[in-house]
């Protein structure tokens, strides 16, 4: 396939630094959630058990939200381009979260995170394919790995403000960061991988396609499961580190603001470390199976050593979040597994469908906890996502260096 033109070193930069923050949006709404999910609930009159059971069910709605985008969203960026999802995901984003402010409610809160969630889901998948087809393959990691840096900025920020500002107000300024975002990206260029594929009669984002043909689909399932520790971690170890830590034997409950900012430091710090050791080794694969084996330690260590002391059990937070950091890579290796007609919808849906599939190991952390105890719960779940996701692993193929300029047959 003939390329189109080939990109400047300006456009790759810009593109780069679109796709850097829009993780760091993505970094910063989900973290700024965590931090302020009891004040917030608290300000519309829950109180006591309900702030748990309301936190999850918007927590899930959001999660749904992002399931619903990610295939909206992947679609879109096949057929009329990645430059248009980082425009699109960006304004809905930017709306939802600034009238997230103004909630009064649960279902008025719930239906903000579910369409912060649904804007959202196009930010990081479409920008990495973006990144992905404009650098070459032996350089295009090192995009990642900048994308990761950037991602510490929005923990950082969401941090800062979260812990500052009232919530309404910390919702008003995600609203206005996502609007100056968009303005920064109105110089990105599309990819010319994209631009050529667009002439040709290629079927372009049909999603039924990962279905329809069963290599495809064992792939793509495979991609989905090996990101699940990620976000086992992050939905239920540290979004609810609180009620854990109180029942590891805690007498005063970890604040849910600093084990998720701790997570979410180590986790872009993890990005980075991921990034680095690809590209060194040239080898993703065997990576990001060393991390998985991290995570499984450090979360055995979560439950072991957290109940001793508060400062533990926040360092067992930083390290679980330092092991699982294997995003931005699993974004990238999304990206490099399909062809060009299928790459945002895959790179945009994979990692919206783990977010989404994270409803699920909440719904039975909910129930389990009943029957089995809180800690219990949460480690037997762990176990069963971290096992299956070294099983998805071994399916996939090595893709470092892969030459991305073709296209699926449908």
């Amino acid at each position: 396939m003939l390329m189109d033109t080939k990109p400047s070193n300006s456009h790759i930069v810009l593109a780069v630094l679109a796709a850097a923050l829009g993780f760091f949006v993505d970094a910063y709404d989900l973290l700024l959630y965590s931090i302020v999910r009891n004040q917030s609930l608290q300000g519309i009159g829950l109180s006591g058990d309900q702030l748990l059971g309301a936190g999850i069910d918007l927590l899930n709605a959001q999660l749904i939200g992002m399931l619903v985008g990610g295939v909206v969203w992947g679609i879109l960026g096949d057929i009329y381009g990645r430059r248009s999802v980082l425009f699109g995901s960006i304004i809905l984003y930017s709306i939802a979260t600034f009238i997230n402010g103004f909630a009064e409610s649960v279902p008025i809160y719930a239906a903000c995170r579910f369409t912060a969630g649904l804007g959202l889901a196009g930010e990081l998948g479409a920008g990495v394919t973006l990144v992905s087809e404009l650098m070459s393959k032996e350089n295009r990691g090192y995009g990642t790995m900048i994308v990761a840096a950037v991602g510490v900025l929005g923990v950082v920020t969401a941090s800062l403000i979260g812990d500052r500002f009232p919530w309404r107000t910390a919702y008003f300024i995600g609203g206005g960061l996502g609007f100056a975002l968009l303005l920064l990206r109105l110089g990105v260029r599309e990819s010319p991988l994209f631009n050529n594929v667009r002439t040709t009669s290629a079927s372009r984002g049909n999603f039924l396609a990962l279905f329809t043909n069963t290599t495809r689909l064992r792939k793509y399932i495979c991609l989905i499961l090996v990101a699940m520790p990620i976000w086992y971690a992050i939905g239920i170890l540290i979004t609810f580190s609180p009620e854990i830590g109180s029942a590891l034997g805690l007498s005063v409950s970890p604040k849910a603001s600093t084990a998720v900012m701790l997570y979410y430091l180590a986790l872009t710090f993890g990005d980075l470390t991921n990034g680095f050791l690809s590209q060194i080794f040239k080898n993703r694969k065997k990576i990001i199976g060393v991390f998985m084996l991290l995570t499984m330690v450090f979360c055995t260590g979560y439950f072991l050593l957290g109940g001793k002391s508060t400062k533990l059990f926040y360092l067992m937070c930083f390290l679980v979040g330092w092991s699982s950091g294997y995003w931005a890579v699993f974004i990238t290796v999304s990206a490099e597994q399909f062809g060009t007609n299928l790459r945002a919808t895959v790179a945009v849906t994979a990692p919206n469908f783990v977010r989404g599939l994270t409803t699920i190991l909440t719904i039975a952390f909910r129930y389990l906890k009943t029957g089995l105890g809180t800690v219990p719960a949460a480690a037997l779940i762990g176990a069963v996502t971290i096992l299956v996701a070294f099983i998805a692993l071994l399916q996939l193929e090595e893709t470092y260096g892969k030459d991305l300029d073709y296209t699926e047959p449908i």
